[in-house]
């Protein structure tokens, strides 16, 4: 069976100072799907994108690393402004539609979906998130979500950190970043914030820090994964090249999560963290293919 990824693909338009603007395919579910294909997983994605130039650009990239696209292209596609520091990092400014034809799954299976960013809390494409989540639960895929919190889409503090709490209780595997922790449980630490995931009932917990070690943990179990030391040419795909990762390598795995030793959350670090690593050193979503040495 194929893995579902559910959210939006858009245009970034990356700018640094002293250099022209780049456009580049982008938005974190789209990359996840990408990821997913390029490492081999059979994926399906289901989006929003426009009928304009920027749409056919982004369905055929999608299409080259393997990714079932289920879209119907009408209007404008979403962009993402990138604004670029002199350290790699980047901050965006949106400007988004996101209204999925979820119909265009229906006859779909999956071992896995993936939901995340700002298609989980966007309307009207919300209400399919959550239907194709109820759908995942009723059929045992794993359930997976990155909340990605972007704060000038996504709403007050209060009603965003309880949707993120409602999209966590229902799923198998969250992973987020420090900035998103922080964001989403400022007055609390690493560890706080990490337990009070697993307390919604997610059974698998990934924490990225930037430079510093990522954390995944269970109810039984936590392990730091190495950050891998390369040449930073953005951060742009980073976690969506964690993710994807995780996802990947977790597809078959539902009902193991409290049996897994530290010695297998160590590998599942390790590979996600050697495949981010993959991303950084080069400009733009450029995900790692299996093929790739060191992917």
């Amino acid at each position: 069976m194929s893995i579902l990824v559910i959210g939006e693909a858009l245009i970034d338009i990356v700018s640094a100072a002293g250099s022209p603007d780049r456009y580049a395919p982008g938005g974190a579910p789209a990359n996840v799907a990408l990821g997913l294909g390029r490492l081999g997983s059979t994926v399906d994605l289901l989006t929003d994108v426009g009928d304009d130039f920027h749409g056919g650009f982004l369905l055929a990239h999608l299409r080259e690393s393997g990714v079932s696209v289920h879209a119907r292209p009408t209007g404008s596609t979403s962009t993402a402004r990138a604004v670029l520091s002199p350290d790699g990092s980047a901050e965006y400014d949106f400007s988004l539609r996101w209204a999925p034809d979820a119909s265009l799954v229906d006859d779909g299976e999956w071992s896995a979906i993936h939901a995340g960013s700002i298609a989980a809390f966007l309307s009207p494409g919300a209400a399919a998130v959550d239907a194709l989540l109820e759908r995942g639960q009723a059929s045992s895929a794993l359930l997976c979500f990155d909340p990605n919190i972007r704060p000038t889409i996504i709403g007050a503090h209060e009603s965003a950190l309880t949707r993120f709490e409602v999209l966590a209780s229902r799923v198998d595997v969250v992973k987020l970043s420090d900035v998103d922790a922080d964001w989403l449980y400022p007055e609390s630490n690493r560890e706080s914030q990490i337990e009070r995931i697993l307390d919604l009932g997610a059974s698998l917990v990934a924490l990225t820090r930037g430079s510093e070690d990522a954390i995944i943990a269970t109810a039984s179990a936590r392990v730091r994964a190495p950050v891998r030391t390369v040449d930073v040419a953005d951060t742009i795909g980073a976690g969506d090249s964690f993710m994807s990762s995780l996802v990947h390598d977790l597809q078959d795995s539902r009902s193991q999560f409290d049996a897994m030793s530290e010695s297998e959350l160590n590998q599942l670090g390790e590979n996600a963290s050697r495949r981010a690593a993959v991303t950084v050193s080069r400009a733009g979503a450029d995900l790692p293919w299996a093929s790739e040495e060191g992917a």
